[in-house]
C-alpha cells in the first residue's frame, strides 16, 4: 500500500516535515511517496499546491495526506479545498494557546526558521564552527573550550553527532578518533589526560561496523570483521577502565545519540 504525502509550508517545510515524519513513523507497514512545497505564500502558489494534490489523488485512486503549516487563514481555506485529508499543524496548536492567553497570534509566516534571534543564529554558527575545526582531531588547541569531546573508534559517528549537537542545541562538541595505536598502548591519548571530566565515548556493533567501513574501503583490513571485532572490544575496555560514560551507537539515530548525551551528562543547551 502506498500513499502520497505532501508537506505544505509557507516557509521552509522544516517542521511540517518533522511532524509529519514522526506521525506517520506509527505506520510503518505503508509506503509513503513524500513530496514538499515549501514557499506557498500567495494564492496563486497555493493554487497550484492545489492542482499538485489533486493530481496525486486521481493519479493514486485515493487521498493523498497533507502536513500543513501555512499560516495565512486564506492560503489554509485554499488548501482546504483540495481532495486530501488535510492536517493543519498550526492550527491545532495555535487556537488553544490563543484562548489560554486570550489574544490573536501574529500569523507571521517564517518565524520558526527565520533570522528572528540573531544572538542564538550566531550561537548556532560558532557551534558549528568549532565542531568542523575540531573534527576528528584536527585541531586539539581549544579543547579547553569544548562543552563534551567525543571519542570512538572511526566510524563510530562521532562527526555527525557533533555537528548535529552543535546546530540544534549549540554545544561546543570536539571528537577524536581513538586509534590502533592508542588500543595497543592500552591508555588514553596524552593530549586528552587533562579533559578527562569532558570525555564521552561512542562503541558501535562490530558487524554494523564493518557494514559502514566496508562502504569507504571495501576488501581492507580497516573493513575485516575480525579488525572491528578488535577495536571495539578494546576501546569498550578503555572506556571501563577510564571509568568514561560510553553509548552504543548501533541502531541509533543522531538525534537520539545527542538527546541521550544531553540526559546521561547533564550539558545545558544554549538553544531552544
Amino acid at each position: 500500500m502506498q500513499r502520497t504525502v505532501f508537506y505544505v509550508s509557507d516557509s521552509t517545510g522544516i517542521t511540517a516535515e518533522t511532524l509529519g515524519h514522526t506521525l506517520l513513523t506509527q505506520f510503518d507497514t505503508i509506503e509513503y511517496r513524500q513530496i514538499t512545497l515549501p514557499f506557498v505564500a500567495d494564492v496563486d502558489k497555493a493554487e497550484q499546491a492545489v492542482r499538485q494534490i489533486n493530481g496525486a489523488a486521481e493519479r493514486d485512486g485515493q487521498r493523498p495526506i497533507v502536513f500543513s503549516t501555512l499560516t495565512s487563514s486564506e492560503l489554509c481555506e485554499a488548501i482546504n479545498r483540495c481532495d486530501a485529508l488535510v492536517l493543519d499543524l498550526f492550527s491545532a496548536f495555535i487556537r488553544p494557546l490563543e484562548r489560554e492567553f486570550n489574544r490573536g497570534s501574529s500569523h507571521v509566516r517564517g518565524r520558526s526558521h527565520g533570522l528572528v534571534d540573531r544572538a542564538s543564529y550566531e550561537i548556532r554558527i560558532e557551534a558549528v564552527d568549532f565542531a568542523l575545526s575540531h573534527d576528528d582531531g584536527a585541531s586539539t588547541r581549544h579543547y579547553g573550550d569544548a562543552d563534551i569531546i567525543l571519542i570512538g573508534v572511526s566510524r563510530s559517528g562521532k562527526t555527525p553527532t557533533c555537528i548535529y549537537l552543535g546546530m540544534r542545541f549549540g554545544i561546543r562538541a570536539a571528537n577524536y578518533p581513538i586509534t590502533e595505536e592508542d588500543l595497543n598502548d592500552g591508555k588514553l591519548p596524552r593530549v586528552l589526560m587533562p579533559y578527562r571530566d569532558r570525555l564521552f565515548g561512542l562503541t558501535i556493533d562490530a558487524e554494523r561496523l564493518r557494514q559502514i567501513r566496508n562502504e569507504r574501503r571495501p576488501n581492507s583490513r580497516y573493513a575485516s570483521i575480525a579488525q572491528c571485532r578488535i577495536e571495539v572490544r578494546e576501546v569498550e575496555s578503555l572506556f571501563r577502565a577510564n571509568n568514561i560514560n560510553y553509548l552504543d551507537t548501533s541502531s541509533t539515530s543522531i538525534e537520539e545519540i545527542a538527546s541521550r548525551l544531553l540526559q546521561g551528562t547533564g550539558l545545558k543547551r544554549r538553544l531552544y
